[in-house]
């Protein structure tokens, strides 16, 4: 039986990353998937660093929402690793054109343990509502999304930070797609 690459990255390939994070059956997600922080973010930056240069220029503005997961170690100095659930939703606009932008990315961080100071690092997926802008082409409306981010106090509850985000089809739709990075600021509000 041969399955194609299609079927790998948009059938099997979700699966076997939801079967990842799904804990057991006793296990209960009330007591370990708390919300963390809200966020603003925008992007700042027009540089490329991954990939080809996009042909067009972007703007996203988005709010996304982050969750605490159960897999965490701590010292008793409040300084480790942990890990957390990014969700956003927001828009992405180029060449005169919109689309709603929505992703769901697992992190692992590295911090404090009440979300003051954060380094994070995550991968997960991203879906479109347009994906082709002027003379770019994402490819489809299913994007893997890549990210990675420092956070830091600014008062109280109140921090900002700095997001990198890449956006790419991962030549699933062909090798002429052109996915796109982004430079975003972030100022979030911690629970």
């Amino acid at each position: 039986m041969v399955f194609s690459r299609h079927f790998f990255h948009f059938g099997l390939l979700p699966i076997i990353l939801c079967g990842l994070l799904i804990p057991g059956p006793s296990y209960s997600y009330s007591e370990d998937l708390e919300l963390q922080s809200l966020s603003i973010r925008a992007r700042i930056s027009e540089k490329t660093l991954l990939g080809e240069e996009a042909p067009e220029d972007f703007k996203e503005y988005d709010v996304s929402a982050n969750f605490h997961l159960p897999w965490n170690n701590y010292s008793t100095s409040g300084w480790g690793i942990g890990s957390r659930l990014m969700a956003s939703g927001g828009l992405l606009r180029g060449a005169g054109k919109n689309a709603l932008v929505v992703s769901l990315i697992p992190e692992l961080t590295l911090g404090s343990e009440d979300g003051r100071f954060v380094l994070d690092l995550g991968m997960g997926g991203a879906l479109f509502s347009r994906w082709g802008f002027g003379t770019q082409d994402y490819g489809g409306p299913f994007q893997f999304a890549l990210t990675s981010g420092v956070a830091v106090p600014l008062y109280r509850n109140l921090g900002l930070g700095y997001r990198f985000l890449h956006y790419s089809d991962a030549g699933v739709n062909g090798s002429d797609t052109i996915g796109a990075d982004f430079h975003m600021i972030e100022f979030s509000y911690r629970f």
